[in-house]
């Protein structure tokens, strides 16, 4: 069946058993109708490794076969088909890597007719690097604020003053120090009031709807995570660590999201550094990734255009990796044993973005 939907009355009839509504016309002269779908929830993911299902898992493959998204439709614009239930009520998209491409899959899917998101809820989710500071391989994150760490000033470290921290600086300033933005500036993250999704002006600090995301972690934090040998096993080379004490958790904080994959102790304390920075203070770090402010910005978009609906957003992230190595292991040699798709809690943390990804789905399903 052609992707289309529009060439015969008796393929509607067929594609109409897999839309919330639609209708079809076959005049000579009329351009026919598009079935539309209506989605209650969109299943955001960035990557996938081979095919969709059968083979090893990325972010996509247990919605896919769990949920029974056996329909594919090709959406113009996109890398990768969109995943559909048999009724349309659910489907499930991967549009990354990076922050640039998760703009452009969805900007492309809310332009598509043959979707109505606006009353669509939107599940984020996917793997994440974690700093042993916050937490441990395997943890469930729910994010409050996205800190896009790519949009900066930067010296290369070996020519930095021997003052600075690092070679980052923020945009406004001309030395590490300088007050961001300046008294009184308006996006000030302090002064943001309420619970709604909001963004800055450059749109490098994203925050999430919070009322939504105490919702979730309320309904999940006591969900037991799964935490097998291997995992133990590094968790306690980083025995000294302040969020390595326990096994993996459900918990909430703010992600870091960069284009660079990076790794080492030194990176680590920038990130720390830069998300109290660029929030004013008021977000803790929680996990690392690469895509969520191209995402956010997307939906902040297809809101403004009557499309979507950004504060129906929330975005989950489970922990397959440290973002440092351990006492004793140089960066370098860390980062070289960091393969994707080959983490220690790579498969555990699929599984618990899943697990509790799908007890918020489940309830918006009803």
């Amino acid at each position: 069946m052609r992707n289309t939907w529009s060439f015969f009355p008796s393929l509607a009839l067929i594609a109409a058993g897999f839309c919330s509504f639609g209708a079809y016309a076959q005049v000579a002269g009329v351009k026919p109708v598009i079935a539309v779908m209506q989605p209650k929830v969109v299943v955001v993911t960035y990557f996938e490794v081979g095919e969709d299902t059968g083979d090893r898992p990325g972010e996509l493959q247990f919605w896919v076969e769990r949920d029974h998204l056996d329909r594919k439709i090709e959406v113009p614009g996109m890398t990768r088909a969109v995943r559909t239930n048999a009724a349309g009520t659910e489907i499930a998209v991967t549009v990354g890597p990076g922050n640039i491409k998760p703009g452009v899959n969805l900007m492309a899917l809310g332009a598509d007719p043959r979707f109505d998101l606006r009353e669509s809820h939107w599940l984020i989710n996917g793997i994440a690097g974690i700093s042993p500071a916050d937490g441990t391989v395997g943890a469930a994150v729910w994010t409050d604020f996205v800190v896009n760490g790519d949009l900066a000033k930067e010296i290369d470290p070996r020519e930095t003053p021997v003052t600075w921290s690092d070679g980052f600086l923020s945009l406004d300033a001309t030395m590490q120090g300088d007050t961001k933005g300046g008294a009184g500036w308006e996006d000030d993250v302090r002064r943001w009031s309420g619970d709604e999704a909001r963004a800055n002006r450059r749109g490098n600090v994203i925050r999430m709807n919070l009322a939504l995301m105490r919702w979730a972690y309320e309904m999940t934090k006591e969900m037991e995570l799964p935490e097998d040998a291997a995992m133990k096993r590094l968790r306690i080379q980083y025995k000294d660590a302040a969020g390595t004490k326990d096994g993996p958790k459900v918990q909430m904080g703010a992600n870091m999201a960069t284009e660079i994959f990076w790794h080492g102790a030194k990176m680590d304390a920038w990130a720390h550094r830069w998300m109290a920075l660029e929030t004013d203070g008021v977000a803790k770090l929680g996990t690392t990734a690469m895509n969520d402010s191209g995402t956010m910005l997307a939906l902040q978009a297809l809101t403004k255009q009557g499309k979507a609906d950004w504060n129906k957003a929330l975005l989950l992230r489970t922990a397959s990796n440290f973002d440092m190595p351990p006492a004793g292991v140089t960066a370098a040699e860390s980062l070289a044993s960091e393969k994707h798709g080959s983490y220690t809690a790579y498969i555990p943390a699929l599984e618990s973005a899943y697990a509790v990804g799908e007890r918020v789905v489940g309830e918006w399903m009803k």
